[in-house]
């Protein structure tokens, strides 16, 4: 009895692994969409139809005449052959599997660990917020999408924002799950003491720099300015004027937008020597190491961001640069899980 109940908690704990790794991935396949411009290749929702690809001519043609119906061919891409509509089409099309994947591969064992009653319910419980919040990411995935069919060649930056803070949400509370399970614990994450405020803000920054930087990605605004660290001529975009206080919250200005995106970043660093201090002046010694690795991949992400923009966006770069941010949020909740536990 104790065996099977060992083997399905080990099942659980292999689970939610293969769930973390397949939520990173979308996330990878989701930026590089993006990055392409591929996400409204399929401009319809097939939620039950759509699992196979595109297999004759006509089919092919149905697509392609579907797409050619919305602003972003029209204005953007004219004269776009069936090829290249082909290969975004794909990258659209994977992101979409990859999801049905994601809902299903969770969905399914969660209902088998719940029938069992061999894991502990703080577990479950979790489990199955994150399986609501997987449901409604396909939601707002599509809700995403159709911003962009009727009036816009690209889908709003505010729903893609969304769209990236629910995946950041649900792989974050996979990966807590995660070393909760590790360590047989559960502990919680909006734990707050004068202890857990600091590490908190820090998490809280870096989750704002993640939407910041969905806004930067949406409306291209990388494109603006390509030089660091001066915006053109300035430390201020050259063509941005604050005599308006209602300017400053004008999230549809390209120049703003990538002015915070980089000032964000300065501040999150600055932050960081704060927390090494915090951490060395209080000898805790148990998070020198955590607090290394988080510094490395902070430093890699601010240089990732750096030459992303200067090459003019190169998307080996950019995708590099998204693909670091994840990482550097798993950094920061393990730090603040050895902190809080």
């Amino acid at each position: 009895m104790y065996s099977n109940e060992k083997k399905i908690n080990k099942l659980f704990f292999y689970w939610l692994n293969i769930s973390l790794i397949l939520v990173f991935f979308i996330i990878i396949v989701g930026g590089l969409t993006r990055l392409t411009n591929s996400g409204l290749s399929i401009t319809e929702w097939e939620l039950f139809k759509g699992l196979l690809p595109p297999l004759n001519i006509d089919s092919w043609e149905y697509y392609f005449n579907q797409y050619k119906q919305i602003p972003q061919y029209k204005i953007l891409y004219p004269s776009m052959s069936l090829e290249e509509f082909k290969i975004i089409f794909f990258w659209e099309y994977f992101h979409r599997i990859i999801a049905r994947l994601i809902g299903l591969f969770f969905l399914i064992p969660l209902i088998y660990f719940h029938i069992t009653k061999k894991i502990e319910k703080k577990y479950i419980k979790l489990s199955y917020v994150i399986a609501i919040l997987i449901l409604v990411q396909g939601v707002i995935g599509w809700f995403m999408v159709k911003s962009g069919l009727i009036n816009d060649v690209t889908v709003s930056h505010y729903r893609l924002s969304i769209h990236l803070s629910f995946a950041v949400i649900i792989i974050s509370s996979i990966f807590w799950l995660i070393i909760n399970k590790k360590s047989n614990t559960m502990v919680k994450f909006f734990k707050f003491s004068k202890k857990n405020i600091p590490f908190l803000v820090f998490i809280l920054l870096i989750f704002f720099q993640i939407i910041v930087g969905a806004f930067v990605s949406g409306l291209d605004a990388g494109q603006i300015y390509q030089s660091w660290p001066l915006m053109g001529n300035n430390y201020f975009p050259d063509d941005l004027s604050l005599k308006k206080l209602n300017t400053i919250f004008d999230f549809n200005n390209h120049s703003l937008v990538q002015f915070y995106h980089r000032n964000l970043a300065y501040l999150i660093t600055f932050y960081s020597l704060f927390i090494c201090l915090y951490i060395y002046m209080g000898r805790m010694v148990y998070l020198y190491r955590p607090l290394k690795i988080l510094i490395f991949f902070l430093l890699l992400q601010v240089i990732l961001g750096i030459f992303t923009l200067i090459s003019g966006v190169n998307i080996y770069l950019a995708s590099m640069h998204q693909i670091t941010s994840i990482i550097l949020v798993f950094s920061a909740l393990n730090l603040y899980y050895l902190r809080a536990k």
